[in-house]
């Protein structure tokens, strides 16, 4: 079931936003985010709502809606689906006019709820994209931006085509980045928990930051460094954190098989137990 709010009233479906001459449809000014609603729960909604208008200024756009009103239409737009409901919530801001800089106060919202249950704890396999994430110089990449996933699909595409479920993408300099749509965190040899730093070539996961702050309340430091690529051929444990799936165990990646470990099952049940007291 998809449910829209655009223009001050819901529709179901996939409701039309655009026209030819539109500005995002035209030549991509367009932002997203998504938040989840789990049976009710809205964990760190406001956050996600915030980076919307955040992500939406950093491209020439100006979301016309405050994070107070956008929340109270999520509560809202929550509220007509059954109340165990696992949703995916998306507000969207997007240009309508303008030549090739588009018009920041012509800009529109949408917002978009639908039917997304949370894939269950299951391992998928990884490989070593070809593409590399661009420099902070080359793209808007501090933005949750429509078109830098052109870049993301085209790499789970080539992971696909090798038989592989996800991409692992590096940055410009040759170190490991995240997966091709959501943040990526390892166990070494050692046993110590890793995750790439934040260098501005890919954005910084708000379900990322929540499952380092959870598992270091829990005893169990997390490491933001610069991550080699051949760390994942050695890895004890690789997962990925993002607001689709929150945390799920990479179990091969190349040839290199893992089981899906303790650290990863720690991060899941703490992220789901941090929702049910939200």
């Amino acid at each position: 079931m998809y449910l829209t709010y655009y223009n001050g009233q819901w529709a179901e479906g996939n409701t039309p936003l655009y026209g030819a001459m539109d500005h995002s449809l035209w030549l991509g000014s367009s932002v997203f985010d998504g938040a989840r609603a789990i049976r009710g729960k809205l964990p760190d909604l406001r956050p996600h709502l915030e980076r919307v208008i955040a992500s939406a200024e950093k491209l020439g756009l100006r979301c016309p809606l405050s994070v107070a009103e956008m929340e109270a239409l999520v509560r809202e737009g929550v509220a007509k689906f059954p109340a165990d409901a696992e949703l995916y919530i998306r507000p969207l801001v997007f240009g309508s006019e303008g030549f090739l800089i588009p018009v920041a106060e012509k800009s529109q919202f949408a917002l978009t709820l639908f039917d997304a249950p949370l894939p269950p704890f299951a391992g998928f396999s990884a490989c070593l994209s070809t593409l590399r994430r661009p420099q902070p110089t080359m793209a808007p990449t501090d933005a949750k931006a429509s078109a830098l996933y052109a870049n993301s699909t085209r790499a789970m595409r080539e992971a696909r085509e090798r038989g592989f479920d996800q991409a692992i993408m590096l940055d410009a300099d040759g170190n490991v980045a995240e997966f091709a749509a959501s943040n990526l965190f390892l166990v070494t040899p050692e046993g110590a928990v890793v995750t790439p730093k934040l260098n501005g070539t890919f954005l910084a996961g708000i379900t990322r930051a929540r499952v380092i702050v959870l598992l270091e309340q829990a005893g169990v430091k997390v490491e933001e460094r610069t991550v080699k690529e051949e760390e994942l051929g050695a890895a004890r444990e690789i997962f990925s954190t993002g607001n689709y799936g929150k945390v799920t165990p990479c179990t091969r990646y190349e040839g290199h098989v893992m089981e899906a470990g303790p650290v990863a099952r720690k991060a899941r049940e703490l992220y789901l137990a941090f929702t049910e007291n939200t």
